[in-house]
C-alpha cells in the first residue's frame, strides 16, 4: 500500500527489453534506498513494481511485463525521464494523502494547464467509462500524487486539480506539458460504493429501472450520482 504522499522525483536512467519484459534501471536520490531490498515494492509514477536487483546504494532495477506496460505510461518511459517515487507505506504510518494500492486503472492525458500566480491548475481528459468514480472533492491519484479534484464537466469529458507549490517542488507536474499522458488510479471506496448503489438499484427496481433512469434525467441526475452522494455522505460521517 502506498499513501499517494510523493517522497521524491528520480531518473530513469537505462532502459533493457528481452523476452517480451522490460526493465528499468532508476536513479534515486541520496538516502531513498536505505533499506530498500530485493522484492520490496515502489511506486513509480503511481505503479506498483518490484525491485529485482540492487545496483547500488542509489539504483534499482525493475522488471515490468507487457500488460502493464500497455495500461500505463511506462511503455512511453525514456532515459533520461523524470519520475515520482514513493516507498511502500510501513504499519502505523500516516496517511497523509489517501490509501494507494498501486494498480493503475487507466491512463489519460493532460488537456490544459492554468497558472495564477502560486495557483496551478491542470485538466485531465475523462474518458466515458471511469466518469462514475470522479466527482468534485473526491479523491484521485495521478502519477501516484493524492490529490483532490476541484471540477468535473462529464459532457466534455474533463476534470480539474489544483496544485500548491509544494507538490509542484516535489513532483513532475511542473514538467508535465499538454497531451501528455499520466496515469489514474481511481479511490477504491468510491468505485466500491457508487458500484454497490448501482447494482442494488438495478436488482430492486428490475424491469422499472429505465422509468427510474428516466426520471432522473429529467431531474438532471442518475444512478451514478445518488452512488457519489452516498460517499460524500459516508466520508462526512467518519
Amino acid at each position: 500500500m502506498f499513501t499517494g504522499i510523493i517522497q521524491s522525483v528520480a531518473i530513469i536512467e537505462k532502459i533493457t527489453d528481452l523476452n517480451g519484459i522490460r526493465t528499468f534501471e532508476i536513479n534515486f536520490p541520496a538516502g531513498f534506498c536505505v533499506g530498500l531490498e530485493i522484492g520490496a515494492s515502489v511506486a513509480v509514477d503511481g505503479v506498483c513494481l518490484t525491485v529485482t536487483e540492487l545496483v547500488d546504494e542509489n539504483r534499482a532495477l525493475f522488471d515490468v511485463m507487457l500488460q502493464s506496460l500497455l495500461i500505463t505510461t511506462l511503455s512511453d518511459f525514456k532515459q533520461g525521464q523524470r519520475i515520482n517515487v514513493e516507498r511502500a507505506a510501513k504499519d502505523g504510518a500516516e496517511i497523509g494523502g489517501h490509501p494507494l494500492s498501486g494498480h493503475v486503472d487507466f491512463k489519460t492525458t493532460l488537456v490544459d494547464i492554468l497558472q495564477q500566480e502560486d495557483n496551478y491548475r491542470i485538466r485531465f481528459s475523462l474518458p466515458k467509462e471511469w466518469k462514475p468514480y470522479v466527482f468534485p472533492k473526491g479523491y484521485i491519484a495521478i502519477n501516484g500524487a493524492s490529490l483532490t479534484v476541484s471540477e468535473v464537466d462529464k459532457e466534455q469529458s474533463w476534470f480539474d486539480v489544483w496544485l500548491i507549490p509544494e507538490t509542484l517542488r516535489m513532483t513532475t507536474f511542473g514538467h508535465k506539458g499538454a497531451s501528455d499522458y499520466v496515469n489514474i488510479e481511481i479511490e477504491r471506496g468510491t468505485q466500491v460504493v457508487v458500484d454497490t448503489v448501482r447494482d442494488t438499484i438495478k436488482e430492486t427496481l428490475g424491469p422499472l429501472l429505465p422509468m427510474f433512469e428516466k426520471f432522473l434525467e429529467q431531474h438532471g441526475a442518475n444512478i451514478d450520482v445518488i452512488g457519489q452522494e452516498t460517499t460524500r455522505h459516508l466520508s462526512d460521517k467518519k
